[in-house]
């Protein structure tokens, strides 16, 4: 690879001839060969919006000129309509706790290609990090990346599965089940009640992540380094969040804080309990899922997933549930990511938190996993699965547990006797009630009914 020199404050190295980036970039390339992976796309992508939002307000404010504005605006369109644009932002994600490295290498690969747009070179500390610091635009990108991928992503996945699931239980509503507790027999629901009640958690949940979307709307930029706004115009951060609003049509506002907004990452932590919160949500659909589906010979058959793929290398015919098998790592894997964002929460010394690129990274791909698996399992499991009616039937008219309506009528230990009976002889409950009580057949049918008993006192 052919070679140029560079140099930053602590001197020379060299950088790859066609690399856009500089010295600074290289050294955290040379200093972090850790993971091999990079801060995702979604944040890189808000971090340059952040440099041409900054790049509007400075010429506003007459800290820049247009000419250097609007060639640091040009260089930001150019990387973000480009196909290869994560080539030029290496730097590992375990870096220094800042993100001092990011925010280098956006600084200096956006120098690069201004400097195609001017007349002179266009300087990366100078004029591309004007009126900012690393210590504000790190945790305002992980701001505005965050509230981009719940708004662009994750919220309409979350709608999409909840109105999928509502219309799948309106269409089952005829279908009555044996309940469950404990996994074992208990009094039966309608599939629809099944249904809804998964889609109740998920509207709770959009609804707690549409209230943190009012906070991760809020932003740090203008508190530069420690939280006083050094060498940042006075009217910065509100003119900023006003030209970052007009490019992502989102409302973005100053931070009623700015040291909070650099010293923590309290609204990220917060944000990403809720990421947690979503993911059990996720892991209780899929299980109830796999064990409706489980057998189908063997198991409790009630419904039928789509079959998507063979499920076995070596056993011919076998079908798993895969998508809910998937959404379940899925789950594991943000509760993971939650563990250590709170880890990192805690890592605020002082005026700064010093592991923000984890943080930021754990993130946004906690929403990336949860939106891509929640859209699959509306699309593949929700929306065509189907019911086994008869498997259904089968376990139902026998299950003792419906005795249980007997008790206001003959007592909880008459009821026990006849479940007990019912169940060691194998026989429907209604004939053993109708054997060991004086209730009449039709009385005992109709206050035996499942599908009656779904509805309770309402």
């Amino acid at each position: 690879m052919k070679m140029r020199i560079e140099k930053d404050s602590m001197g020379e190295l060299d950088v790859p001839e066609k690399a856009l980036y500089g010295a600074q970039t290289q050294r955290a390339i040379n200093n972090f060969p850790i993971s091999g992976e990079p801060l995702p796309e979604a944040f890189i992508r808000s971090l340059i919006l952040i440099k041409a939002a900054a790049a509007r307000a400075n010429e506003s404010l007459k800290c820049l000129t247009p000419g250097l504005s609007k060639a640091i605006q040009n260089a930001c369109d150019e990387l973000l309509n480009a196909d290869d644009l994560m080539q030029h932002f290496p730097v590992d994600v375990f870096q220094t706790g800042s993100g001092t490295s990011s925010n280098m290498n956006a600084n200096e690969v956006i120098a690069t290609l201004a400097s195609v747009y001017h007349e002179s070179p266009v300087n990366p500390n100078d004029h591309v990090n004007y009126g900012q610091s690393s210590n504000d635009v790190i945790p305002s990108a992980i701001h505005v990346s965050a509230t981009l991928e719940l708004t662009g992503h994750l919220l309409p996945a979350l709608i999409h599965l909840k109105q999928t699931i509502v219309d799948k239980g309106d269409a089952l509503k005829g279908f009555t089940k044996t309940g469950r507790t404990h996994l074992m027999d208990a009094m039966p629901v309608r599939l629809d009640q099944t249904f809804h009640a998964w889609a109740a958690q998920l509207q709770d949940n959009i609804d707690n992540l549409t209230y943190l979307e009012s906070k991760t709307t809020q932003l740090a930029q203008g508190g530069t380094a420690v939280g006083t706004g050094i060498n940042a115009h006075p009217e910065f951060a509100a003119l900023f969040a006003k030209e970052l609003s007009d490019l992502t049509k989102v409302t973005f506002t100053p931070g009623a804080n700015f040291f909070a907004l650099i010293g923590s990452q309290d609204t990220a932590v917060a944000l990403s309990g809720q990421l947690k919160a979503v993911a059990v949500t996720y892991m209780k659909i899929a299980n109830d899922l796999r064990w409706m589906n489980s057998g189908p010979l063997a198991g409790l058959g009630e419904i039928s997933l789509q079959a998507l793929q063979p499920g076995s290398s070596i056993m011919p015919g076998k079908v798993n549930p895969v998508i809910p098998e998937a959404t379940a790592m899925v789950a594991a894997q943000v509760i993971g990511n939650d563990a250590a964002i709170t880890i990192g929460g805690q890592s605020g010394n002082f005026e700064l938190n010093v592991m923000l690129p984890m943080i930021a990274k754990n993130l946004l791909n906690s929403i990336k996993l949860l939106a891509n698996s929640g859209q699959l399992l509306a699309d593949n499991a929700i929306a065509t699965l189907t019911v086994n009616e008869e498997k259904l039937n089968e376990a139902l008219h026998r299950n003792p547990i419906l005795v249980t309506a007997l008790n206001p009528i003959i007592g909880y230990a008459k009821a026990a006797e006849i479940a007990k009976k019912a169940y060691k002889e194998g026989r429907p409950v209604v004939d053993v009630a109708d054997e060991e009580t004086d209730l009449s057949r039709e009385e005992l049918l109709a206050l035996l009914d499942p599908a009656k008993l779904t509805h309770g006192g309402l």
